[in-house]
């Protein structure tokens, strides 16, 4: 069973530019290894090992630091959302990016896989828990008006 970070969508896209105070909206694609559920058999004689695992919040390191714990894959970005928030995993940044060191704020999202497991021809149950990450680098300005 293979257990990835998440597969880190985000706007602003990395390589863009997002604005101070615009929504911006963070999500995985939903896959077996990027979000579950990913279920796995193993057999030794007549013991039988199912175990199913699916992520149960992705907690998002903004790089401002501030941090957002989303219990969903979060919803991705559509033009027609224009500046109306995420409705389950969303941020706003204050400050630009140009405040940080390397003038960007460097992402990270940490999924908290939980796995389910049984036997079968043992009667045994159990849970373990795993986390993965992954990151990306995001440009946000700040944009100044003029009279």
């Amino acid at each position: 069973m293979l257990l990835r970070g998440p597969d880190v969508g985000i706007t602003p896209k990395p390589g863009g530019k997002g604005v101070v105070g615009m929504p911006v909206y963070m999500w995985t694609a939903q896959g077996p290894e990027t979000y579950g559920p990913n279920t796995a058999t193993a057999s030794a004689g007549p013991v039988t090992v199912t175990a199913t695992a699916k992520v149960s919040k992705i907690v998002w390191q903004m790089g401002d630091g501030k941090t957002v714990a989303c219990a969903t894959a979060g919803t991705p970005y559509k033009a027609e959302y224009g500046k109306k928030p995420s409705p389950d995993c969303g941020h706003r940044y204050t400050v630009p990016s140009s405040t940080t060191a390397a003038g960007k704020f460097h992402v990270t999202a940490t999924s908290t896989w939980s796995i389910d497991w049984q036997v079968t021809g043992g009667g045994q149950v159990g849970q373990l828990t795993e986390v993965r990450d992954s990151a990306v680098d995001i440009t946000v300005a700040e944009v100044q008006v003029l009279n």
